[in-house]
């Protein structure tokens, strides 16, 4: 359950920040920071948890930014002493982990920070499972694989998208074989995550689309699959409503900080929904279409997701629940506007996927996703190759 409270915490004051800082607790533990101004709390938060050496885990883009130094600062002012690991790459394999798990080693240190988008984050977690339990990023993929306790781990998102910083799950690829492991445990969470919408302003558009299309399908799909519940589907509509509110204006004014923050507690609130639930077809259909197409997650996911409420639109209580975010509007018809409006593709013939048959395979692979058992419609490999031949 979401607790919230207007407060200062870890030292710091109202005064100290731009704007007032929001803090909400949440079920993996998380407490969660959101604030014009809150990367100031990093260093103070960082010394709370007993840290005194850290790794930055983030990518160059990041860094060449901007991002990285106010971070460095807070830290260096309260004598923490940082390391930085900039190897981060768009869907970050077991390789990337690896080298950050070398890099965390040579420091030594004795907590981490991940900085950045759902990459930057996911290999924080990743470096994390290793560095404390050894082995390999397979040995975890699936739920509570872990035995000891990880080192405290503090998440600063850059972009609105993927939730990650309010999920115990560290999504990594196998360098090897290209198959998406989702690697769970509590012990992951991060122990608190930062929102400062002042460091997704520098985005470039095509990314807050991006990022935003895939927040505003987490919070989608988490409403209707499988394993929803009230207090799941409670986070779903706040994140739709939020999201809703936030995207259209940040994509038509992207220094709007207001409504870039509500994208990134939409997106919050989201990976708080798929925590205590799941996703779906959409996830499970994209996820191959990013392996071997190289489509960008929130491109694949988008383009698929109407075609996917559509086909769940056979199910009345399905309906009800898309009725519920989406009260003025059917859905699909919502997201395509969405799409439209943000200039993303809607179809994957105009994403680089120029013959339809050389998506017949995909749809296997599709069916054994572990998202897709979740969908409220039974899915099989038959109606993937349908929902693709859609989709092209």
């Amino acid at each position: 359950m979401t607790a919230i409270s207007l407060a200062s915490s870890a030292g710091l004051t109202t005064s100290d920040l731009p704007e007032w800082v929001w803090d909400f607790a949440h079920a993996p533990g998380t407490k969660v920071h959101a604030g014009l101004g809150a990367v100031a709390m990093t260093g103070a938060l960082i010394r709370e948890m007993g840290v005194t050496r850290v790794l930055v885990v983030t990518d160059p883009g990041i860094r060449r930014a901007g991002h990285l130094d106010p971070v460095v600062e807070s830290l260096e002012a309260v004598g923490v002493e940082v390391s930085i690991f900039d190897g981060v790459v768009e869907n970050p394999t077991t390789e990337t982990v690896d080298e950050a798990v070398a890099a965390a080693r040579a420091a030594g240190v004795d907590g981490l920070i991940g900085l950045g988008g759902g990459s930057s984050m996911d290999t924080a977690k990743g470096c994390n499972f290793i560095l404390t339990n050894g082995g390999r990023m397979s040995d975890y993929w699936g739920v509570g694989k872990a035995e000891r306790e990880m080192l405290p781990l503090l998440v600063i998102p850059t972009t609105a998208g993927t939730g990650s910083e309010c999920q115990s799950f560290a999504l990594i690829s196998d360098a090897v074989t290209h198959a998406k492991m989702a690697c769970g445990d509590r012990k992951a969470a991060a122990r608190h995550a930062i929102l400062d919408p002042g460091l997704t302003v520098t985005q470039p558009s095509r990314v807050t689309a991006v990022t935003g299309i895939d927040a505003i399908a987490h919070a989608v799909e988490s409403a209707v699959c499988r394993k929803a519940g009230d207090i799941s589907r409670a986070y779903s509509l706040a994140a739709f409503r939020l999201l809703g509110a936030g995207f259209p204006q940040v994509m038509r004014e992207p220094g709007a900080v207001e409504a870039r923050s509500l994208m990134q507690i939409g997106s919050a609130l989201a990976g708080v929904a798929i925590e205590n639930s799941m996703l779906g077809a959409a996830h499970a259909a994209a996820n191959p279409l990013t392996a071997h197409f190289g489509l960008v997650h929130g491109i694949a996911v988008g383009v698929m997701l109407p075609h996917v409420v559509r086909m769940n639109g056979l199910e009345t209580e399905v309906v009800e629940a898309y009725a519920r975010l989406s009260p003025d509007k059917a859905m699909a018809e919502q997201l395509s506007d969405w799409l439209q409006m943000a200039g993303l593709p809607s179809r994957l013939r105009d994403c680089g996927v120029v013959d339809v048959a050389s998506l017949a395979p995909l749809a296997a692979e599709a069916a054994g996703q572990w998202t897709a058992k979740f969908n409220p419609v039974a899915v099989e490999t038959a109606d993937f190759a349908r929902l693709y031949q859609a989709a092209w």
